[in-house]
């Protein structure tokens, strides 16, 4: 059974940062494609970053473009969203997806976390 953990959400003032890391189980990521995806209240999920770690692929959504980065560790089957420069609008529940094919649309992802919060206060 593959399951995906998310940690390191928080509260954190604007122009800060943090990191979220996705701990997967029963598969290794490195064999799939992962992504982020943030769902603020009353809004849609919306996809924030892909990675393809075989080949190293990656994908931002405009709006984190330059302040985010996404990346993994292999020993820990454990990928990471460093979020610095955090802005009010960062505010949501971020989760994180495991996927067959690399793309920012939700509905290709089987595999998602329970989410963690991210509030940025300004």
């Amino acid at each position: 059974q593959v399951q995906l953990v998310e940690s390191g959400g928080g509260l954190v003032q604007a122009g800060g940062s943090l990191r979220l890391s996705c701990a997967a189980s029963g598969a290794s990521f490195s064999n799939y494609a992962m992504a982020w995806f943030r769902q603020a209240p009353g809004k849609e999920r919306a996809f924030v970053a892909a990675l393809r770690w075989s080949v190293y692929l990656t994908s931002f959504a405009d709006s984190v473009e330059g302040r985010f980065t996404f990346s993994g560790d292999n020993a820990k089957n454990t990928v990471y969203l460093q979020m610095n420069s955090l802005k009010p609008e960062d505010t949501a529940l971020y989760y994180c997806a495991l996927g067959s094919r690399f793309s920012r649309r939700p509905n290709e992802y089987e595999i998602w976390g329970q989410g963690t919060q991210v509030t940025v206060s300004s």
